[in-house]
């Protein structure tokens, strides 16, 4: 029986993320957000601060981790957006009473955004190397697992956004507000510590906070051990958020 599942719902979820892709690409303003302004903003930061005394731990540890974080939010509030789109439209109704199964449908969607990610990051590599004199990662491969882990971690908690928010009009303002406020308090700009008592706590209870911690450790190879309170933190957002998402998520 999973032999037969897997390769027929393997070649439904390819096609339908062809068929996604495509959809996308005909937006131009799209791609420049989701691809080309995070590398605009990595190489103009990287360019304008490595020089400048005080900005040199930044640049070398804190821009990678800013960078990666803010292209997985952008896939996030793209995640939203589209799903509340398409829920308003009638098209995850339509696409329901297909044959597709609706785990195929959904995590098309999660295909996607992940492979606008690796795009982006790989252009983000290239533009490090050409304009960007910052060390790379000693581990680039359990960096990259780490960037898949947050991504996954985070793109759950869009799923959750997603279901709670009617219109599309709403989704991505609203899940701006939300990611980029916790973005303020993750710990990259600032310690956690120096934040007020009820803020540390929203902080630690946000898996931007740990996306930041084990992505931050991994850039400078201190490797997953001294992590594994970031790395459980993310799982169980990972496992909370795909529950509330199950019993939440609306198809029209």
């Amino acid at each position: 029986m999973l032999r037969r599942w897997i390769p027929r719902h393997g070649r439904h979820l390819a096609k339908l993320t062809w068929v996604e892709i495509k959809i996308f690409l005909r937006e131009p303003l799209g791609a420049i957000g989701t691809i080309v302004v995070p590398v605009a903003l990595f190489v103009f930061l990287g360019r304008s601060l490595r020089d400048k005394a005080g900005e040199v731990a930044f640049v070398t540890q804190g821009l990678p981790v800013f960078a990666v974080i803010f292209i997985t939010i952008g896939a996030v509030l793209s995640l939203t957006t589209i799903i509340a789109i398409y829920r308003e439209g009638g098209v995850l109704k339509r696409l329901k009473a297909t044959p597709l199964s609706p785990l195929v449908i959904l995590s098309t969607h999660v295909v996607v955004k992940l492979i606008l990610t690796s795009v982006t990051l790989g252009l983000l590599v290239l533009a490090g190397r050409r304009f960007y004199a910052g060390p790379p990662p000693p581990a680039p491969w359990s960096f990259l697992l780490g960037v898949l882990l947050v991504s996954v971690s985070l793109m759950s908690l869009g799923f959750v956004l997603a279901s709670v928010v009617r219109t599309a009009r709403f989704a991505q303002p609203l899940g701006s507000i939300l990611l980029y406020a916790l973005l303020a308090i993750s710990g990259l700009f600032f310690p956690v510590a120096k934040l007020p008592s009820l803020w540390q706590a929203v902080a630690l209870a946000s898996p931007l906070t740990h996306g930041v911690e084990l992505l931050r450790g991994l850039w400078i190879g201190a490797g997953w051990t001294p992590h594994w309170i970031a790395v459980l933190a993310l799982l169980v957002n990972l496992a909370i958020c795909t529950l509330l998402s199950k019993r939440l998520f609306r198809w029209e």
